[in-house]
């Protein structure tokens, strides 16, 4: 087998090596080397309980979220499914049924 990392985008184990960048042939992601320590480094997200997190997981709301700028309440106990993370000011990307595109904080919400 490859020592060769998995791909940090899809986790394919495919990778190989293109001149001085590694390409993953399922998805076409395309980095250097030294990017896949920084990618061990990564920041780790977790929820209200402590558990780690991760894209694509399901989730509960632990508490009711009012939106900005709407009357509308995103409900305790509304499951999200599908996750996203990213690294930005609000931890989760993700679609709640009735009320479309959100954005969350881990704090507030427990994975299944």
């Amino acid at each position: 087998m490859s020592d060769l990392p998995p791909c940090p985008s899809c986790k394919s184990a495919l990778t190989y090596e293109d001149g001085a960048m590694l390409v993953c042939p399922e998805c076409g992601q395309e980095w250097a080397p030294s990017a896949a320590s920084a990618v061990e480094n990564a920041r780790v997200y977790k929820d209200a309980n402590g558990n780690v997190l991760e894209d694509g997981d399901t989730v509960t709301v632990i508490k009711d979220l009012k939106l900005k700028g709407s009357s509308l309440v995103v409900k305790q106990g509304t499951k999200v499914k599908n996750i996203r993370l990213v690294d930005e000011d609000h931890d989760i990307d993700c679609r709640i049924d009735g009320i479309g595109a959100m954005k969350l904080k881990s704090e507030f919400v427990k994975k299944h």
